[in-house]
């Protein structure tokens, strides 16, 4: 497959002044930058769908060449859209991501230090609620795990545990109209019932064959029933065809966040996915096969778009949350970085550099990579752009940057601000060329090259390089701290 590459790759030079915001200090307008074009023109309001995947690699994908995994889908949105070559998650685990995404901001501002560590905000602006001003109906389907969603039983990881209850925080109290989730993981094939312990991570306390001890929430105290078997990723993507369509036949623009837990343990799948790598091991056949399942349903709204009629005026992003799971590959864990140091849980590019696909064929060409480091943090304010949203309004830090101006010719003359990283007693900042790293909560700095792979594996002697980034990064962490503190509302 050939594909037409626009490889944008700008000079340090702008970074390396310390005049430079932090866009976790003050969000700056980019609006300026754009001349009337078909990007900016929203007469038209495109429908959104955001797809999230749970612990996939940055090297689990076909189009990333892949020794065995098959990915087709993914891989025509790649050749049909833009790869962002370094997507970043907005951390190396599960709920700091997810909440970066709905409010294009750092997680730790208000308070998601780790999974099932805090919860959303009420008074959080969430992209949901971004929409909503211009009229589109809002949906979420899949994996939630940013607060709970039931006090009234016992359910998942926190739910209906009196302790919890100040984290009870469901997407139906933050600007979704139609809701399918859950409140954290479940089995990537029949959800509800709990496998066999060769699938990983399925604790002590549950019963191979009996329930998974989690429900499918669709409103308060509203749980799912009926086709609830078979592969995950499918009972998923039944809800959202189901929204969308009943969505386009009112008429209205709308907004579909669809995370899957695929390929999140406990991993498994049907024998019609393990028969397409019957060569190989029987976890590799679960773990490969459960993405190719998601990767055909994937196919499957990506048709149902074009049957439809509204594919071209369709934004449809993918990525995953965070890093491969496992300290190596070996058993279910069989995800891959490609080279890159690290995975779930760690800060090195390993596991927070994940797969980054953008499709909106009515405004964008295809066969477009971008290497400049972009992140989760972006959809909201991106969103906010095309729709021309001003969010300044919100009076807060937001640290997340348009990307519009890179699909624009002007694009080759703009660079994206610095991505600050904290996690636990991991911080660091990633910028053009130039990576810190701390283990010990920023007493102490390792400087990489990460425009190479391996970039991560020796330190640089580069003094000046290093202080440089370690003033940005105290000027970031200082503005999440004051967040955190409740400075922002």
């Amino acid at each position: 497959m050939k594909w037409k590459y626009r490889s944008i790759y700008l000079g340090l030079s702008v970074f390396l002044s310390l005049n430079y915001q932090c866009f976790a200090n003050k969000f700056i307008d980019n609006t300026s930058l754009l001349s009337p074009s078909k990007l900016a023109d929203t007469t038209l309001l495109p429908n959104i769908i955001l797809i999230m995947s749970d612990d996939q690699g940055w090297g689990d994908v076909g189009y990333q060449g892949h020794p065995y995994l098959k990915t087709p889908n993914l891989d025509k949105m790649a050749a049909n859209g833009v790869v962002f070559s370094r997507f970043y998650a907005g951390s190396a685990v599960c709920s700091p991501t997810r909440g970066s995404v709905l409010t294009g901001r750092h997680p730790m501002r208000y308070g998601i230090c780790y999974a099932n560590c805090g919860h959303l905000n009420r008074e959080e602006v969430t992209i949901a609620e971004l929409v909503k001003e211009k009229g589109y109906a809002t949906g979420h389907f899949g994996k939630w795990h940013l607060g709970t969603l039931t006090r009234d039983e016992i359910d998942a990881n926190r739910g209906g545990r009196p302790e919890n209850d100040e984290h009870f925080s469901p997407p139906w109290l933050h600007g979704y109209d139609t809701c399918f989730v859950t409140e954290s993981k479940v089995p990537t094939w029949n959800p509800m019932i709990t496998p066999s312990a060769s699938a990983g991570d399925v604790g002590s306390r549950l019963t191979e064959g009996q329930p998974f001890g989690t429900a499918y929430w669709t409103g308060p105290g509203q749980k799912a029933e009926g086709n609830l078997e078979g592969d995950d990723s499918r009972v998923i993507m039944d809800r959202t065809i189901e929204f969308i369509g009943n969505s386009i036949n009112v008429q209205s623009p709308f907004l579909a966040v669809v995370w899957f837990h695929t390929p999140h343990l406990p991993v498994l799948t049907g024998e019609k996915y393990r028969s397409i790598y019957s060569d190989l091991s029987e976890d590799q056949q679960h773990y490969y096969g459960s993405i190719t399942a998601m990767d055909e349903q994937i196919g499957r709204l990506r048709d149902y778009l074009k049957s439809r009629g509204i594919s071209d005026n369709t934004i449809i992003s993918f990525t995953s949350d965070n890093g491969p799971e496992g300290k190596s590959v070996s058993g279910r864990t069989q995800g891959i970085t490609n080279g890159l140091r690290g995975r779930k849980r760690s800060l090195y590019e390993g596991g927070i550099r994940v797969p980054g696909i953008l499709e909106w064929p009515n405004k964008i060409d295809g066969g477009i990579t971008i290497d400049q480091p972009c992140s989760t943090s972006d959809y909201f304010v991106t969103i906010a752009h095309i729709l021309d949203i001003d969010i300044e309004k919100y009076q807060r830090p937001f640290d997340g940057q348009t990307w519009l101006p890179f699909l624009e010719e002007s694009g080759q003359e703009y660079v994206k601000g610095p991505i600050y990283f904290w996690l636990r007693d991991q911080v660091a900042i990633v910028d053009q060329r130039y990576k810190i790293y701390s283990e010990d909560g920023g007493q102490s700095f390792k400087l990489y090259d990460i425009t190479d792979l391996d970039g991560e594996e020796d330190e640089l002697n580069l003094d000046i390089e290093k202080q440089n980034r370690i003033l940005k990064w105290k000027a970031c962490h200082q503005s999440v701290l004051n967040s955190s503190q409740g400075g922002d509302y």
